[in-house]
């Protein structure tokens, strides 16, 4: 049976957290509010878990995945970045962004982009998906969670339970989120190329 967890959007209970944490830990998924839209996730290296998430929101072979970060002390363990590029980022996180940038050994290669081996990186400046990420200790791997027939994400995540039923673990009611997606930069080229419009302001970098 999924749990739904109300839990305060400024100042996230950690015992409330835990459970989601422990969810993730044991291959589950778990729904929670970010700076943009709400957000589904999964341990980085849990295979089943990928699959649901695939299944559920039906997504091409050719999906870039993307890591949810709490800071950018992950970054080289995952993602190859040069100077420029670092900057850039260190400029833009936490923040509405993903930036797309070439994988490394570490990341799963059933997270990797099967064309362009590159990974997504975010760090979401929203309290609740911050504790989380401090309490996993590890990235998440992240996706926007919207369901295939629908034309925009939900706002609530009461509509979100209602919609997944059993086919998420926990949804963390953090109350509701903007239905606009995060704006997503490809930083594997001479020059950062946007890749999708979505919240974040491109002046802000």
């Amino acid at each position: 049976m999924s749990q739904l967890l109300n839990v305060h959007p400024d100042n996230p209970q950690r015992r409330l957290i835990q459970l989601a944490v422990n969810a993730l830990q044991d291959g589950g998924l778990v729904v929670y509010p970010t700076d943009t839209t709400y957000a589904l996730g999964c341990h980085i290296g849990d295979k089943s878990a990928l699959e649901r998430i695939v299944a559920l929101r039906r997504l091409h072979k050719s999906h870039q995945f993307t890591l949810a970060c709490r800071d950018l002390s992950e970054l080289g363990t995952y993602a190859r970045v040069d100077n420029s590029s670092y900057r850039l980022l260190k400029r833009a996180t936490p923040g509405p962004f993903t930036f797309v940038l070439k994988a490394t050994k570490e990341v799963p290669k059933r997270l990797v982009h099967m064309k362009r081996r590159t990974i997504g990186i975010r760090v979401p400046d929203h309290p609740i998906a911050q504790l989380l990420l401090e309490m996993m200790g590890e990235p998440i791997m992240t996706t926007t969670f919207r369901m295939p027939d629908a034309t925009e994400p939900s706002r609530e995540a009461a509509e979100i339970y209602a919609e997944v039923g059993n086919r998420v673990d926990v949804v963390v009611d953090g109350g509701p989120c903007d239905v606009e997606a995060s704006t997503v930069i490809d930083l594997t080229g001479t020059h950062p190329q946007v890749v999708r419009v979505g919240k974040g302001e491109l002046d802000a970098i």
